[in-house]
């Protein structure tokens, strides 16, 4: 993970926690006067508008007095949905069965796009079926991973 979002998932994460909710994930896109925070919620029993506004209020005024992102942002809370993005080896173990499409940050046999089942995850690594082949993808090569359902 990039050293900013780890900042701010550990900023974030107590207060969220706090709300009685589980921190899915932070993604932080740097894009000038139009970077976005993207910050997932998940709780039992799913999140509704109501947590998000909640949650968006309480981050929104943690960010104003802690500054940790200098320059205009727009900060987006939501629950992961179906499709929810995997942030860490213990998402990857928890949706095993699951399909996912993966997105590496450089080329791994041939190729950075990789759609198939996760089977496990092995050491640091994230094996995934593809039709009759077995990949164990490394870790630090994910730059993004999403289910697409399950099997």
């Amino acid at each position: 993970m990039a050293s900013r979002t780890s900042v701010l998932t550990a900023l974030i994460e107590p207060v969220i926690s706090a709300m009685g909710y589980k921190l899915w994930g932070v993604e932080y896109l740097g894009q000038g006067k139009h970077s976005i925070l993207r910050v997932y919620l998940d709780k039992t029993g799913g999140v509704d508008i109501e947590d998000c506004a909640k949650a968006s209020r309480q981050i929104s005024s943690l960010l104003d007095v802690e500054d940790p992102i200098s320059g205009e942002y727009t900060l987006e809370v939501s629950s992961p949905g179906l499709d929810r993005v995997l942030f860490n080896l213990r998402q990857f173990q928890e949706y095993a069965g699951y399909h996912a499409k993966i997105r590496l940050t450089e080329s791994f046999e041939g190729q950075r796009n990789f759609t198939g089942q996760i089977k496990t995850v092995r050491d640091d690594e994230i094996v995934l079926i593809i039709g009759d082949e077995e990949y164990s993808l490394p870790y630090e090569l994910i730059e993004k991973a999403n289910l697409i359902s399950q099997v």
